[in-house]
């Protein structure tokens, strides 16, 4: 017997007309007349091969394959009903996976908060974070292991487009014994000879293509570079060389012992961006939590963006 040639409007109606025992009551429920409802019965009935229900003048009653069959029309009944539920959830966002990536630092502070508080609205909507390595974001959303990521600025592919969410200074991190530490601020001339690590790729991606026009003989270049920021917060806070890094990361910075210095002549910005993709379309899911996150975020480093850029109390003028 060919599925389509039961309707679910013929199921509906038996389903209901079984449950109140009445083709007038279940006509009310439906909106629709008796005749029509009696049709849909009797349509359905002539499907599947046998008589449903048992009708007299005063009462309607389940046949013997009547009863037998109604367990399955009505879990058909309820898996539709499902069906539209989670439709109507996908359209308005409240379910669903959606993976987001970001280089350790977000992906340890900024965006567990953001996800924290959109669980509470939507709980329906799993959200999964990979920290990423920063020089991989961009490639990881254009192959689609990613649905969304927020990073440091990538010139993006063919594949991906970005959205600025917030800039945050690139500054000096040192242990209170370096001696730089007491200062204020430092230029960049001033970093030239002083030893530095950097955390992967992210100085040569991030800071040297800034200042192109500096003479090779005047560039700052990290003496040593490991993979992991939490590495380079590590060897930084032994206090015998210093770490160039936004100054977004001060909440894991800090737990280090570790104090920002402040870098001029010229002020080096990074921009944090969120990247998506193009040429497919996000899941309703996605979407609305990538609206949720870009809004988070920018909130989060307004308001640490004061108290990163305040001066130790016992600093000196530099």
């Amino acid at each position: 017997m060919p599925l389509t040639r039961l309707t679910l409007r013929q199921i509906e109606a038996f389903v209901l007309v079984a449950e109140v025992r009445s083709f007038s009551a279940a006509a009310g429920r439906l909106g629709l007349s008796v005749q029509a409802v009696s049709q849909l019965v009797a349509e359905l009935e002539a499907t599947v091969g046998f008589r449903l229900l048992e009708r007299t003048t005063r009462r309607v009653d389940l046949s013997n394959a009547g009863k037998d069959y109604l367990p399955a029309a009505k879990t058909v009944l309820r898996h539709v009903q499902a069906a539209e539920v989670a439709a109507d959830d996908l359209r308005n966002r409240a379910s669903g996976l959606v993976r987001v990536g970001a280089p350790l630092v977000l992906a340890a502070t900024a965006v567990p908060t953001a996800v924290h508080r959109y669980a509470e609205q939507l709980p329906q909507v799993v959200v999964r974070v990979r920290d990423v390595a920063v020089d991989r974001l961009v490639d990881t959303v254009a192959s689609g292991d990613i649905d969304i990521a927020v990073g440091p600025d990538r010139a993006p592919g063919a594949n991906d487009s970005s959205q600025p969410l917030f800039d945050s200074p690139w500054v000096l991190w040192c242990a209170p014994q370096h001696p730089l530490a007491g200062r204020r601020k430092v230029r960049w001339a001033d970093l030239r000879e002083m030893p530095l690590v950097a955390a992967g790729r992210d100085h040569e991606l991030g800071v040297a293509p800034m200042r192109p026009s500096t003479p090779e003989d005047e560039r700052v270049t990290p003496v040593d570079v490991v993979d992991n920021v939490t590495t380079a917060f590590g060897i930084a806070a032994q206090g015998r060389v210093a770490m160039l890094a936004p100054a977004y990361v001060r909440v894991l910075a800090s737990t280090f012992g570790l104090v920002m210095v402040r870098v001029v002549e010229p002020e080096t910005v990074r921009k944090v961006c969120l990247y998506r993709p193009v040429g497919r379309s996000l899941s309703p899911a996605a979407e609305g939590f990538a609206a949720f996150l870009a809004e988070q975020l920018a909130s989060w480093a307004s308001s640490r963006k004061r108290s990163s850029l305040r001066p130790a109390a016992s600093a000196s003028a530099g």
